[in-house]
């Protein structure tokens, strides 16, 4: 007798999720019309389940619509992979920032893009591409390339099946240049972003490494562009990656089974 009452459910369940898979970067608060519009939602519903998602605080009201709330925040710090790596990598990149006098930055994999943890900045250098929770495909960032080059070879081979978007003028839309790519950085462990995914910025990233031997996110420094300046700081972000990986493999096997 219930199943009908628990289909409904997980139908507003999703459909919730699908309302909140609509803000981007670029639109951060939208009105109800503009959520159903994107969503394909009707606005009856729409409107019942925004009111849902404000009370429970995953949405609140803005000056001109709604926005992405506090409560998404919260529950994102909670994610226990992210959050280790987050809690262990952050004071090491607030060295390589003091030390390079540059922004340093740290992400993780999911799917085919990074997904920024932190971002620390220099005050009087704007680095606006990156921001922490934001996305950028793996194949034209240093971060992404860091992490691609030591994945598994099925996934690295699906990154390279798929169109290689264009970011930039920069950007490696080749899957040959790219493999080609992906095994210098396996070589010398450090990626570069020369312009790649936006102009005028370069980015020098290397891995951090799993008690697996598989990469579990990427720490990088970010400033104007220009490849023999980057090269001056791989050695920095090497080094500050692999202090990274042996705290987080250490941390790992003291863990209780």
């Amino acid at each position: 007798m219930s199943r009908p009452a628990e289909q409904d459910d997980n139908s507003s369940l999703t459909k919730g999720l699908s309302l909140l898979s609509v803000f981007t970067v670029a639109e951060d608060e939208l009105s109800m019309s503009e959520m159903a519009r994107v969503s394909g939602i009707p606005k009856s519903t729409t409107h019942r389940l925004v009111s849902d998602l404000v009370r429970w605080g995953a949405l609140e009201r803005g000056p001109g619509g709604y926005r992405l709330g506090v409560k998404l925040f919260e529950l994102g710090h909670l994610v226990p992979a992210q959050r280790t790596l987050r809690e262990l990598a952050v004071p090491y990149a607030h060295n390589l920032t003091e030390v390079t006098n540059l922004t340093s930055n740290l992400a993780v994999r999911e799917d085919r893009e990074i997904l920024y943890l932190e971002k620390i900045s220099r005050q009087d250098l704007t680095v606006p591409h990156s921001r922490a929770g934001g996305r950028l495909p793996l194949h034209c960032t240093g971060l992404g390339k860091a992490i691609l080059a030591f994945s598994e070879y099925a996934f690295i081979e699906s990154v390279l099946a798929h169109p290689l978007r264009r970011m930039s003028g920069g950007t490696i839309t080749k899957p040959d240049q790219l493999r080609r790519e992906l095994a210098k950085i396996r070589k010398t462990q450090v990626a570069y972003d020369v312009e790649e995914s936006q102009p005028g910025l370069f980015c020098v990233a290397a891995p951090i490494m799993g008690l697996a031997g598989q990469p579990v996110g990427a720490i990088s420094v970010t400033g104007a562009t220009a490849l023999a300046q980057a090269r001056k700081y791989a050695s920095a972000v090497r080094t500050t990656a692999m202090a990274i990986s042996r705290v987080l493999t250490a941390q790992t096997t003291r863990r209780p089974a």
